[in-house]
């Protein structure tokens, strides 16, 4: 007799963006993270050592931090610059629908 084991599900890491609130998969957010050699960059691996803060792709979350900065400076016990926050702003990422949306062709009638 062979015994059968039900499949498991592979644990998918949540994290929340410091902004909205909203938990995600780790790998839908994008994570800034405060090094001490390199001071704030953004972490595209998700793997570097220092302290992070995730922001989700949407972009009144990435314009919003841009603006002030105070959650990210929370997040990141740090005070940002502003020419810091202009810098983490350039690598917001593009949404994945405005993408497919460029792709497409117009419609013509």
């Amino acid at each position: 007799m062979s015994k059968e084991r039900p499949s498991r599900q592979k644990h998918v890491p949540q994290r929340t963006c410091v902004v909205c609130r909203q938990k995600k998969d780790k790998r839908e957010l994008t994570r800034v993270v405060r090094t001490s050699d390199e001071g704030v960059v953004v972490d595209p691996t998700g793997k570097r050592n220092g302290r992070g803060a995730y922001l989700c792709s949407d972009s009144t979350c990435w314009d919003q931090v841009a603006a002030s900065g105070r959650l990210l400076n929370q997040a990141l016990k740090t005070n940002l610059s502003r020419a810091d926050l202009a810098a983490i702003a350039a690598q917001k990422p593009v949404p994945i629908n405005h993408l497919r949306n460029q792709d497409r062709e117009p419609l013509t009638e």
